[in-house]
């Protein structure tokens, strides 16, 4: 496939993009700023410049097949940064499936109470956009990832995505390593199993 990977210069992007690579799919990575992107596989990688603040300067992604976005908020971004990524690929108009975060909006309590606590005293002033992002997203068909704390630990072989209405709220806050969460988003991108909806990954 030809996978487009919106964010692919941060770490969860990266992780995608390897793990792609490794897959045998081609990459399309979309990044602020390509000089500082290291491309890992020239034949395989080609770099889009991709400001999700500058939506009339947005590549096309007419040739890609769909697109993951890893996005987050960054250090220095002003508010917004997420909801215009939601819109720009919205208005691309390619199968999206969308990275965002369990405890905000429908999925607030969903990661038990621990965890509800800690989401709003650490991303408290970002969960009401992250809900919005979510939302437009999934208005435009995207398979919504609601991801928990993520660590550096290796490709769990117990990782799988569970519908959010269906998942068991733990007792204690959840985790997944970034190469199983890269890995079950790539599943996603590869069979559209879950369609438009709110998952969760467990590793």
């Amino acid at each position: 496939m030809r996978i487009a990977i919106l964010g692919a210069s941060g770490r969860t992007g990266g992780t995608l993009v390897g793990q792609a690579l490794e897959r045998g799919h081609d990459v399309v990575a979309l990044v602020r700023t390509p000089a500082a992107f290291a491309v890992p596989a020239p034949r395989q990688v080609e770099v889009r410049k991709a400001d999700v603040t500058d939506p009339r300067s947005f590549p096309d992604l007419a040739d890609v097949d769909v697109t993951i976005s890893a996005i987050g908020i960054a250090k220095g971004d002003g508010p917004g940064a997420l909801v215009a990524g939601a819109r720009v690929l919205a208005a691309a108009g390619v199968r999206t499936v969308w990275l965002g975060a369990l405890g905000s909006g429908v999925s607030s309590r969903s990661g038990g109470l621990i965890y509800a606590g800690v989401m709003r005293m650490f991303v408290g002033s970002e969960l009401a956009e992250k809900a919005e992002a979510d939302q437009i997203a999934l208005a435009a068909g995207a398979t919504v990832f609601h991801a928990p704390d993520v660590t550096d630990g290796p490709l769990s072989s117990a990782g799988r995505i569970v519908p959010l209405a269906e998942l068991r709220r733990p007792l204690l806050p959840p985790r997944i390593s970034r190469a199983t969460l890269a890995s079950l988003l790539l599943d996603e991108a590869e069979t559209d199993k879950h369609g438009s909806g709110i998952v969760v990954p467990l590793g």
